[in-house]
């Protein structure tokens, strides 16, 4: 038991990173992460909307027939994220505007639909719990490494906050980086190291 859940917290948050090795979710990769504070509502969201999507998905596996299970499982996770939009336009109204309709888009979000078909069908809702968690974890770990550097180096600032010398007169604000074309190449960037770091850590073990 101890090494399967090994299995799914290495695979989620590293092996099968739904970003940097299945490159899944891109879409509000490169939407969402202009601005460090709105990333972390978006991974909040989706950490609570693909880990309980996925439990639910198993709890109901048995139940659902298999011509509507697509079907099924969209309702599933339109529901929970209805439930996230809920509470940001309540509690948080600001970051609802900030953030748009990509809280909504959750819903055909390719990472949430994947894990809860391919894993929420067919195992229990612990394990799918699991696998639903960490592989959010793991987009997450990605959308904020990436968020981090397009408003430090696009803003010179950290959740809005200035930095020193990213914010003082010595650095020139690359306003690209807060564009979409910056979002690109830093994704492109950070999924290179990512990759080249598993490419020694693979060379390292023959």
């Amino acid at each position: 038991m101890k090494s399967e859940t090994r299995k799914i917290i290495s695979d989620g948050l590293w092996n099968n990173n739904p970003i940097f090795r299945q490159v899944l979710g891109i879409c509000s990769t490169l939407a969402v992460t202009n601005l460090l504070a709105n990333t972390v509502v978006m991974c909040v969201a989706l950490i609570f909307t693909l880990s309980l999507s996925a439990a639910t998905v198993s709890m109901l596996r048995r139940f659902t027939p298999r011509n509507i299970r697509m079907m099924v499982e969209t309702l599933i996770i339109a529901f929970y994220v209805i439930v996230v939009d809920l509470v940001l336009k309540a509690y948080w109204p600001e970051m609802s505007t900030n953030l748009g309709p990509y809280v909504g888009l959750i819903i055909t979000n390719c990472i949430v639909m994947g894990r809860c078909e391919a894993c929420g069908n067919i195992n229990p809702p612990a394990h799918s719990f699991l696998d639903g968690l960490f592989n959010a974890l793991g987009y997450s770990f990605v959308l904020l490494i990436i968020a981090t550097i397009r408003e430090l180096f696009g803003m010179g600032t950290f959740l809005g906050y200035p930095m020193p010398y990213f914010s003082g007169p010595y650095w020139d604000k690359w306003i690209v980086m807060v564009a979409p074309p910056g979002a690109f190449f830093t994704l492109a960037v950070v999924t290179w190291v990512f990759r080249s770091f598993e490419i020694r850590r693979e060379n390292k073990s023959k």
